[in-house]
């Protein structure tokens, strides 16, 4: 799917959710830049304010294309930042707190996701907004949160920060073995974009009740405890976390090197696991007459899977095992994900020619699908202040004269 499609073009004259709802995004990075896409992506009109030299730092991040104009625009910009309009804004110049309260009554939604204190520091904390705009919604993304005291709170915080202190890092972790840091990628940013997204909903939807906008304060260590939720529960019910739970969780290696993914977690599943294996014998084997069994005889088990699989690939083994009841799946490459005919069919992958050549730039694309919302067309992420004048035109009715002013002055880009 191309940047710009439409896939079901039958839904795009119904509108789409968030059509009327406007962001003023102050946002850095992965987790807020996530949450305000997908906002985005449901119709919300999002205007993002980067400093008007190195913009967003996720511009800086590796590996990265460049611009028409030369300049680098890193992975992690190119990621989240789909659907919406840039403007150089330079949040320490004095010039712009006058600037960014003017356009919050043109707003209903404000995002942020500074360390705790930065917008207060350039007197446009929630308080500051919501003094010149009641109804809006003020949203923050923080390590430890903004509203409450934090033992951590001057901490700085990316995702890893939150994730190892949530003890995802130490599940099912052996006590010989390293921890693996960032094992899936920024999830601490993205989880904490989705609750972002979810405070940001509840709290339009109150405010359509009531009038009233208030503050979504999202803190990513809150996220990643309620990500990581069998820690706590397990602890509290005498199990430690770190010890794996007792059933087939596990990898299997076939022939060729790659891996198939099986899990098998209660008597009934090991019968149909057994049987579709070519291993029945397995059944009156004192050595899986217990759950611990299976896992401490697991090579067995793996190396039983490896002589039924054969030459097959790993979608067909874990298709005959989906055949049989297992739950099984291959453990794909970036290269396998890329051809995948269900993430083709279910447009989950997006492209958009990049202007110093070579291949299309790769981007995930949209897993909400509504029946009566059209999805797409997308909008190539922006190149660095590329909507300043046309936003401040048209929300504030700048003239030319006044726009050299403030560039002069550093307070735009």
């Amino acid at each position: 799917m191309n940047v710009g499609d439409i896939t079901n073009p039958e839904s795009q004259f119904r509108g789409k959710p968030l059509d009327g709802i406007r962001v003023l995004a102050v946002e850095q990075m992965q987790s807020m830049p996530y949450a305000t896409q997908l906002l985005a992506r449901l119709g919300a009109e999002v205007v993002k304010l980067e400093h008007p030299v190195r913009g967003d730092l996720g511009r800086g991040s590796t590996p990265a294309i460049d611009d028409p104009q030369g300049r680098a625009v890193g992975a992690t910009f190119l990621r989240n930042n789909l659907d919406k309009r840039s403007v150089g804004f330079d949040m320490k110049n004095p010039r712009t707190r006058d600037l960014f309260l003017r356009l919050v009554p043109r707003f209903d939604v404000v995002c942020e996701n500074f360390k705790p204190g930065t917008m207060n520091s350039f007197g446009l904390g929630y308080e500051a907004v919501a003094a010149a705009n009641p109804r809006i919604v003020y949203c923050s993304i923080s390590g430890f949160g903004n509203t409450t005291e934090s033992p951590y709170g001057h901490w700085p915080a990316f995702a890893p920060i939150a994730e190892a202190m949530s003890g995802l890092y130490n599940i099912n972790r052996a006590d010989d073995e390293d921890i693996k840091v960032s094992p899936v990628g920024a999830l601490g940013d993205t989880a904490s974009g989705l609750y972002a997204v979810i405070g940001i909903l509840a709290a339009l939807r109150h405010r359509d009740s009531t009038g009233e906008g208030q503050y979504v304060d999202i803190a990513m260590f809150d996220c990643m405890v309620a990500f990581a939720d069998l820690v706590v529960n397990y602890w509290s019910l005498g199990k430690d976390p770190r010890t794996p739970t007792e059933m087939i969780n596990h990898g299997f290696p076939l022939a060729d090197g790659s891996q198939v993914v099986v899990q098998v977690g209660r008597e009934a599943q090991f019968e149909l696991f057994a049987r579709a294996v070519g291993h029945p014998e397995w059944l009156a084997d004192e050595r899986f007459s217990t759950r611990r069994g299976w896992l401490d005889n697991i090579e067995v088990l793996r190396a039983g899977v490896r002589e039924w699989a054969g030459d097959r690939t790993p979608v067909q083994v874990a298709d005959a095992l989906a055949s049989a009841g297992i739950a099984a799946a291959p453990s794909f490459e970036a290269a396998d994900v890329v051809v995948d005919p269900h993430v083709a069919n279910r447009h989950m992958i997006m492209e958009f020619p990049r202007p110093d050549g070579g291949p299309n730039v790769m981007l995930p694309g949209n897993p909400v699908k509504l029946s009566k919302v059209s999805e797409g067309p997308d909008v190539r992420p922006p190149w660095l202040g590329e909507h300043t004048d046309e936003v401040l035109r048209a929300e504030l009715g700048l003239s030319d004269d006044e726009l050299a002013e403030l560039r002069g002055s550093g307070a735009i880009g």
